[in-house]
């Protein structure tokens, strides 16, 4: 038989380990809750926040996390693939792809000049050089899963370009419709 002196420390050790098991699991869930809270906070005001609610729906527009107040986006978009053609045919608006350099030399809109977003401070100057800000400018890039060109459009409206439409279809859509295209790099800036 086993003296009542070590149940009583097995008892009082179990009460303890099951008290600090409680106690561990309480402050676990306060440290989570305190961590969430935080990560909300700096997400809400960092500039690069992720949203919480978007624009998810690709036959509405572009694949975003803004919401659908987002002002540029939704009263600068061309959406209609034979608007963009009318605009395009018309002459009186400067196409501008706002993808890689490497994608704009594998294809693009014919005519269309390469400004990438990623290279956006390296290129501006000679871009602002040849086209006034007063241009009109419709940006593009890889299609409604691509919000490249709204970055640039974005860019470009900060740099003082205030007639700036963003063609959400962008070179897919364009090129699947049949329409002009073009593998040089002869207007890249």
């Amino acid at each position: 038989m086993i003296p009542n002196v070590i149940l009583r420390t097995l008892y009082e050790r179990n009460t303890k380990i099951g008290f600090s098991i409680e106690k561990m699991a309480k402050e676990i869930i306060i440290i989570l809750v305190v961590s969430v809270v935080a990560a909300f906070i700096v997400n809400s005001f960092s500039t690069e926040g992720i949203a919480l609610v978007g624009q998810w729906d690709e036959s509405q527009g572009v694949i975003t996390a803004k919401n659908a107040d987002h002002v540029f986006e939704d009263e600068m978009e061309i959406d209609n693939l034979k608007i963009a053609k009318q605009i395009y045919d018309s002459r009186k608006a400067l196409f501008v792809d706002a993808r890689s350099i490497d994608d704009f030399e594998d294809g693009h809109i014919k005519g269309a000049v390469s400004l990438p977003v990623g290279r956006f401070d390296e290129f501006i100057n000679g871009f602002k050089d040849q086209y006034p800000s007063d241009s009109n400018i419709v940006t593009y890039c890889s299609g409604r899963t691509c919000e490249d060109s709204h970055n640039l459009a974005q860019l470009l409206f900060e740099q003082g370009y205030i007639n700036v439409n963003v063609f959400i279809d962008g070179y897919p859509g364009w090129e699947a419709a049949g329409y002009p295209i073009e593998q040089t790099n002869e207007k890249s800036l």
